[in-house]
């Protein structure tokens, strides 16, 4: 390197963005991974016995994933090779693989190749690594924030060791925060963050510590040298991506969330994790879907008006669209929520799949059948005519439905919440009405 090209170096790094500059450089400065990174973490244990291998590190963006894969080839004395599955193909795979093998050859030490964003490779792509993962001329180390058994290839997987890493707590983004107020004279001079300020950006940033260095710059340099951090936080606010994946884990996770809020009967949970997913560009029409199905499924026959509700707030957001959209859908979140909550129709399911999977060839009782087509069937001697039930009083008649083969349980047994009661004592009526008159019906 010459004396310009080292300058340009010194420049750019000068110019690099916060988080970038005050990457942790020891395993040890790596901070919300003890159990990674820590003096008996998995990595630092690689370290100590100089057999690091390949990695896949799994987790949220801002958990340190680039910060690790660096600290560990510096303390293992390893070449480390930044790639992007973004910008990468087969070629420059292959270009890397043969530096690494005359990097041996001539200093006698590994290569440890960071693949950012390695889901993103297709299967042929991961197909090229394999061999040169398998036999060490490589040391591997892939980061996602997918789910790496879902998006990766098994063949590449069953070669590294996948470790996930945890959102960062807030103590641990607020100790990041202080370091780096520590370090100001490196980055800004003068700049100054009250420990409230840099609780106020721990708190917002949501574990991702890459974020919170950010937008602690952000606010460093939207005031005069020397003012307090504090007064910007707020105008920033607005400007803070939220962090989602409509088709990743991060969906899957909040809206789980969201449905165990509304089965809890919790309106405030539903509400920040409805909140959450449309902040982050979620389908408003896959949360109204969801909606539909809790109140079949979890408010059920307990109030009945549960389903409509929910149906009438997905046909109101088709109507009016976003933002107005979300005025019906959190009145329909509310409603479910508040609710008293049933299971029965989901038990009763569950039960008819059992019998039918035992008794799916019982046939129907003749009574019950379709005789227009079939008069053989009509004229059998002997046959019972059905009975039209509202010709009857009260419009019921102690008539068995069921093939004599099922019985003895009932499939749908109401719970003792909402208006199911009153249902449980008119089942109870006509059930007992059924067994006094000789019929078969399940036995509650």
């Amino acid at each position: 390197m010459d004396l310009f090209s080292a300058s340009g170096e010194h420049d750019r790094a000068a110019a690099a963005p916060l988080p970038e500059r005050l990457r942790p450089e020891r395993l040890a400065d790596v901070l919300g991974q003890p159990r990674l990174a820590g003096p008996d973490g998995i990595l630092a244990r690689m370290v100590a016995a100089r057999r690091v291998r390949s990695l896949v590190l799994f987790g949220p963006p801002g958990s340190g994933k680039t910060s690790l894969a660096r600290a560990l080839a510096q303390e293992a004395s390893l070449a480390y090779v930044p790639l992007s599955a973004v910008e990468s193909g087969v070629a420059d795979v292959r270009r890397l693989v043969e530096a690494a093998r005359q990097r041996w050859a001539l200093e006698g030490r590994g290569t440890l190749v960071f693949l950012d964003e390695i889901h993103r490779f297709n299967r042929a792509q991961q197909d090229v690594l394999l061999p040169h993962v398998e036999d060490g001329t490589v040391v591997l180390v892939g980061a996602t924030a997918e789910n790496p058994w879902v998006s990766l290839n098994p063949a590449l997987l069953s070669r590294c060791l996948a470790l996930e890493l945890a959102p960062l707590g807030r103590e641990d983004v607020q100790r990041v925060l202080e370091r780096a107020m520590g370090r100001r004279d490196e980055w800004l001079p003068g700049a100054a963050a009250t420990p409230r300020a840099l609780a106020q950006i721990a708190d917002r940033a949501g574990g991702d510590a890459r974020l919170a260095l950010t937008l602690l710059e952000w606010a460093c340099l939207a005031l005069p040298e020397g003012l307090d951090v504090g007064p910007a936080l707020d105008a920033l606010w607005g400007e803070v991506p939220h962090y989602h994946d409509r088709g990743g884990d991060r969906h899957y996770d909040r809206a789980s969330a969201l449905i165990k809020s509304v089965r809890g009967s919790d309106p405030d949970a539903a509400l920040f994790w409805f909140g959450q997913l449309l902040a982050g560009g979620e389908d408003p029409r896959f949360i109204s879907r969801r909606l539909m199905v809790l109140a079949a499924e979890d408010v059920g026959l307990a109030d009945p008006q549960a389903l409509v509700i929910a149906t009438a707030a997905h046909h109101a957001l088709e109507a009016v669209g976003l933002p107005e959209g979300r005025l019906p859908l959190a009145e329909a979140l509310i409603y479910l929520a508040l609710a008293p909550k049933s299971a029965s129709v989901v038990s009763a399911l569950a039960a008819v799949d059992q019998a039918v999977a035992q008794h799916g060839d019982a046939p129907v009782p003749d009574a019950l059948r379709d005789v227009s087509y079939r008069p053989d069937v009509r004229e059998r001697p002997g046959r019972t005519g059905y009975q039209y039930p509202h010709d009857a009083p009260g419009h019921f008649l102690p008539t068995a439905h069921l093939p004599p083969a099922v019985g003895g349980t009932p499939f749908y047994v109401p719970s003792d919440q909402g208006v199911e009661p009153s249902v449980s004592r008119r089942l109870a009526e006509w059930t007992r009405a059924r067994r006094e008159a000789g019929a078969r019906p399940p036995t509650p």
